[in-house]
């Protein structure tokens, strides 16, 4: 694909002579519509030569607004619908590639229909999740084998043995449940697109929902069951290229992408090519009372940047009020990077809402400033007399945090710790480790183990979830309803655009108050940590 007038490549290698540390390092070329490289994290300029002009930024976009990789970030409270928390940096420019109308042929699988994406499509014949067990490993590439050669058997009773092996593995199981639905014939498939390339932990979260409900789908006997295509959306071909192939495949709809400018491209060519997509810039959803929610999808241009600016406005809102409720008199440092326009807009409306509620801002740092250090951050903001910071971060900057978080700890009088939810992450449990005792997060769904959906997906991943789990599970259901009740792309399409009713297990709410975790010692927290995340009721 050539890259179009507004477009820049990038190969992870920085091409001006400067040092990107927190950069991913060398990658495959891959075309970029935003400031930022979505696969390393180099900024545009990184890619002007030596001699060139790349401090100037010419060419990026002017739009201050967010890059959250967050993956489908699937949101149902209070009528606002799926969030994504990926803000526009820009649109593209000149026209989108339609490419020919069509539903593929049959239920031949989708990597089959395209020679430029095989790698970052499986329906279970390829492995798209590293495995770092070796023995699990090689029976999954056993299991790969047998599904791709169509042996359902073999690839049954070796996806099986694998989920034994491991419960908490949904690629795995989400491959044993289309294996299944292969054995019984002409299963309807969907696809979701998620981050396995930049953020691995993200989209298992995500397809633990997606699994879940294909798994309770697949169970009623349904007269046709239920298939995933996983979709890793780091493809160095970018996700025009993957939209095209879905297109040209059997997929019935597709679930995923965020808000960044790449996803509302591929938003546009699902679109106008008659697919039912469902995604943070195309979904609606509806309260209906009995714990039922009507779900939505509406043409793109319907949606817009208000969705992501009052998440953020409430967000700072929320974290605003906690501030001022737990330390009396709360005079606030914020630390931001400003390399991440998501985290610039949070803390600049932070520092708006923090006097609507009482607290002082003391002062402002910036974790991206050269020669960033943790020690010297935490002296600064205490000189400045801080009884509270809030860690307005991005999820590249966890390390940051945590630095921050330990640095604390080794104070006489440490501070109250907040932070956004792009801290919301295994890394920050495991390496916070006693650091990270007490500080409270905003994110937009937090477990309670009273809930029965909580309770059954612990039961079934076998440990607690997370906010994206439960509401992949709900846009799963949604779609998947849509599908088989309409029984192709047009009637799908237009049975979600009427909307669809289901009973949404995502925890009742509004969206004018995030909800709080806390982190807290306990049992329920990821693999190596002493660590959990808990509901916040009150301050």
């Amino acid at each position: 694909m050539a890259p179009s007038s507004s477009s820049w490549m990038c190969d992870g290698v920085p091409k001006n002579g400067k040092a990107y540390p927190h950069a991913g390092g060398a990658h495959p070329p891959h075309e970029n519509f935003g400031p930022d490289c979505v696969i390393c994290g180099l900024p545009r300029e990184a890619m002007n030569p030596l001699s060139g002009t790349g401090s100037t930024g010419a060419g990026k976009s002017k739009v201050p607004l967010v890059s959250v990789v967050l993956g489908v970030a699937l949101l149902f409270v209070g009528g606002i619908g799926f969030l994504g928390y990926r803000i526009f940096v820009g649109s593209r420019n000149g026209n989108t590639l339609l490419p020919t109308a069509g539903t593929g042929s049959g239920n031949q699988l989708v990597s089959k229909t395209t020679a430029r994406n095989t790698a970052y499509i499986s329906q279970g014949e390829r492995i798209l999740i590293s495995e770092p067990n070796p023995q699990r490993a090689a029976l999954k590439q056993e299991a790969a084998l047998a599904f791709d050669r169509g042996d359902w058997a073999q690839a049954i009773a070796k996806y099986q043995e694998l989920v034994k092996m491991d419960p908490n593995d949904p690629e795995a199981r989400i491959y044993l449940n289309n294996a299944r639905a292969r054995q019984a014939g002409t299963p309807m498939t969907l696809a979701t697109v998620v981050p396995i390339g930049t953020s691995p932990d993200t989209a298992k979260e995500i397809l633990r929902g997606v699994a879940q409900y294909q798994e309770r789908f697949n169970a009623a006997a349904p007269r046709r069951a239920l298939e995933v295509a996983i979709v890793n959306e780091n493809s160095p071909n970018g996700v025009i290229s993957l939209a095209e192939d879905l297109i040209n495949s059997s997929i019935q709809g597709v679930l995923g992408h965020g808000t960044d400018a790449n996803s509302r491209a591929a938003l546009q060519v699902y679109e106008q090519a008659g697919i039912a997509a469902l995604s943070p810039l195309t979904t609606n959803v509806t309260p209906q009372g009995n714990g039922k929610v009507q779900v939505q999808t509406l043409p793109l241009n319907e949606k817009g940047r208000q969705l992501l600016n009052t998440y953020l406005d409430n967000a700072a809102n929320t974290l605003a009020e906690a501030a001022a409720k737990k330390v009396t008199n709360a005079k606030v440092a914020v630390l931001y990077n400003s390399d991440s326009p998501y985290s610039n807009e949070l803390k600049t409306k932070l520092v708006a809402a923090l006097p609507r509620f009482g607290a002082q801002v003391v002062q402002q740092i910036d974790a991206a400033a050269a020669g960033f250090n943790a020690k010297t951050a935490m002296t600064t903001a205490q000189q400045a007399g801080a009884n509270v910071v809030i860690l307005a971060m991005s999820r590249a900057r966890v390390n940051e945090a945590v630095a921050f978080a330990i640095a604390n700890q080794t104070q006489t009088t440490p501070v109250q710790l907040f932070g956004s939810d792009q801290l919301y992450s295994p890394d920050l449990l495991i390496k916070g480790d006693s650091a990270i005792n007490g500080m409270i997060l905003a994110v937009p769904w937090s477990t309670n183990p009273g809930d029965p959906f909580a309770q059954q997906a612990a039961q079934a991943w076998r440990g607690q979830i997370s906010w994206r789990t439960t509401t992949a599970y709900d846009a799963t259901q949604a779609l998947a309803q849509a599908m088989a009740q309409g029984g192709d792309r047009a009637s799908t399409q237009q049975l979600l655009r009427q909307g669809v009713q289901i009973q949404g297990e995502t925890v009742s709410g509004t969206f004018d108050r995030v909800p709080l975790v806390q982190a807290a010692p306990g049992p329920n927290g990821p693999k190596g940590s002493n660590y959990q995340f808990n509901a916040l009721r009150s301050i």
